[in-house]
């Protein structure tokens, strides 16, 4: 009798009182499942991402590759909302690919994209891609200088000289192959009246896609006095009746001081003419248009 009085009350308990406090637990229980249960759904996003392309150190890519897909993920909502696009690249790896014109299908089993767990790749767009890989080549070219301005009023650059005079660039054959200089960044002229080094000068290929393996050299420049040239005619020693008449070739204050008796005109064993300047030019002056009469 007083089991069955026990069991009435505990059921009185459960379904007839405290109703009010019983609505409030479920209607919690309720909001809380819904709650979790909602944030689980999967869902799919799309993005718009970098391509990283992967190639080996002896290949390289010389067409232009689109540089972005569209990929779609699909996951637990709230891990698919967290995704930051910015931190998302997609790799395609080609290392193992021989050169030459290819076409690469574009999938979830060729892409990698690195996601948080539970959310999984299922597209990439487009689906494929062209890409021209060519082998890699080096060969050393010569260093041409570019320069901007020019030397002070009166002054003029004799000559210049690189250090050092090549430099090894790396690229697709092709490119290299049919490469035959380098260039150096422009190298300011302006106002310059005597010898100067431009240290470091930065060297840069005609070519993009031809890597310039040593970037950086020095320019030795010659600058001096505008050069003209100077007509003298004197007899030639050993010889009563021949005269030379010859040019020189320098800077015009030396030559304005030059006198015609300074120099010296020999022949030569065989009967070649030789001129003989003054200590003081030799080096500086060039002789031109020797003749005899």
């Amino acid at each position: 009798m007083a089991g069955r009085f026990w069991a009435k009350h505990v059921i009185r308990k459960l379904f007839l009182e405290d109703w009010g406090l019983k609505l409030i637990a479920l209607a919690i229980t309720l909001g809380l499942w819904f709650g979790v249960t909602g944030l689980s759904t999967p869902t799919t996003k799309r993005f718009t991402i970098p391509l990283n392309l992967s190639i080996s150190s002896n290949a390289q890519i010389v067409n232009s590759p689109l540089q972005e897909v569209e990929i779609e993920v699909s996951g637990d909502k709230r891990k698919v909302e967290q995704i930051n696009r910015t931190d998302l690249t997609a790799s395609l790896d080609l290392t193992d690919v021989a050169p030459g014109d290819r076409v690469f299908l574009l999938s979830p089993e060729s892409v990698s994209v690195a996601l948080p767990q539970g959310v999984k790749l299922v597209e990439v767009a487009p689906s494929r891609i062209a890409i021209n890989l060519e082998a890699v080549e080096e060969k050393n070219l010569e260093v041409k200088t570019e320069t901007t301005g020019q030397p002070a009023s009166g002054y003029e650059v004799y000559d210049s000289s690189v250090l050092p005079p090549s430099v090894r660039v790396r690229g697709p054959a092709s490119i290299v192959r049919t490469l035959e200089y380098v260039l150096t960044e422009k190298i300011d002229l302006r106002n310059k009246k005597e010898e100067f080094t431009a240290k470091q000068v930065p060297v840069m290929s005609p070519n993009p896609k031809a890597a310039v393996l040593n970037t950086f050299v020095d320019v030795v420049f010659n600058i001096g006095e505008k050069r003209l040239e100077r007509q003298f005619s004197l007899p030639v020693s050993g010889s009563s009746n021949k005269t030379a008449t010859f040019t020189i070739y320098g800077p015009r204050t030396l030559l304005s001081r030059s006198r015609a008796d300074s120099f010296k005109v020999e022949l030569a064993d065989d009967g070649t003419p030789q001129v003989t300047v003054p200590n003081e030019l030799q080096g500086i002056v060039e002789v031109r248009k020797l003749t005899l009469k």
